[in-house]
């Protein structure tokens, strides 16, 4: 039987405190003017929150815990495509209601057969809701059951704000707030396969094809992964790492936005992210550094900094 406790050295590397605007030397004027957001630099343990931190809806950023723990209980090696997943009429059932209700999924078929790490491309770069739920089953058994380990996992995390519904955060009462999701962005970034999956602009998978990235912001900017978000309640939502230089050193900023207005919100996510950063390293010349191998770092906790 699987051991789904989170590892206490998991627990020790997510040491991170979380300051407010007001406590933080980071001035008002580096926030977005809508929604909320967050973010940590590498080197540092503090997590830097902006105003208007309340659970909201987060839309497709839930993929990010989904994928976290697919891979924490499948680990998989960089290199490795991992078990198969087969696929079932009900899967194509399933699909179909969701194309229907206008959800982001991916066309498959009866009897298709998906590796790990294809299953977890076609969740992280198009975004497939339908993809999520074949997941959770996977991994769980049942959606209700993994998603009872979403939640486990987010208290264990520290994320005290949040609370998972489903896996693909299509439902509005899935919520958190931008401060917690830096949590988990920074957990999952840490897992090699999931940074090189987020870090990729596209993939191939078995019968649909090739499929590309929503985040089109990979390559500029030092803009290395993570995940979009957005619908109707959630507005546009991006959960982001870039690598850039402050103050001479070469620095990661880990990063959520949630809530961004806009006709088009993905791109209203990834403008604010965007906006966001530079603001972040304008002060210290802020150019875009070369990012490391698939976007990793170690972020210091007090534990490992002392």
């Amino acid at each position: 039987m699987t051991d789904h406790r989170i590892p206490a050295a998991v627990i020790a590397t997510m040491c991170l405190s979380v300051a407010s605007s007001a406590a933080a030397p980071i001035g008002s004027t580096v926030w977005p003017a809508d929604g909320q957001a967050a973010f940590v630099r590498s080197g540092h343990s503090r997590i830097h929150a902006g105003p208007n931190q309340h659970p909201a809806p987060i839309a497709s950023i839930a993929k990010v815990m989904t994928a976290y723990l697919v891979l924490r209980d499948h680990p998989l090696r960089v290199g490795q495509d991992g078990p198969t997943i087969t696929l079932t009429d009900a899967d194509v059932i399933d699909t179909d209601r969701r194309r229907r209700q206008q959800e982001s999924v991916v066309s498959v078929v009866a009897g298709e057969r998906l590796t790990e790490r294809q299953a977890l491309q076609a969740l992280l770069l198009p975004s497939a809701n339908n993809i999520a739920a074949v997941l959770a089953r996977w991994d769980a058994g049942s959606a209700s059951r993994f998603v009872a380990r979403m939640n486990a996992a987010a208290r264990s995390l520290g994320m005290t704000r949040t609370r998972y519904t489903d896996p693909s955060g299509y439902d509005d009462a899935t919520v958190s707030t931008a401060a917690d999701q830096v949590r988990i962005v920074v957990q999952a970034m840490r897992l090699p396969v999931f940074a090189r999956i987020v870090s990729t602009p596209s993939a191939t998978l078995p019968v649909v094809g090739i499929v590309h990235n929503t985040n089109t912001l990979l390559g500029r900017n030092g803009f290395v992964g993570v995940k979009t978000g957005s619908d109707d309640a959630a507005g546009g939502c991006f959960a982001f790492r870039a690598v850039r230089w402050i103050d001479g050193r070469r620095t990661m900023i880990t990063g959520v936005v949630l809530g961004q207005p806009g006709a088009d919100r993905i791109a209203a996510g990834l403008a604010a992210a965007d906006a966001l950063v530079a603001r972040i390293a304008g002060g210290g010349g802020g150019r875009p550094a070369r990012p490391p191998r698939n976007g990793l770092t170690r972020l210091r906790s007090p534990a490992r900094a002392g």
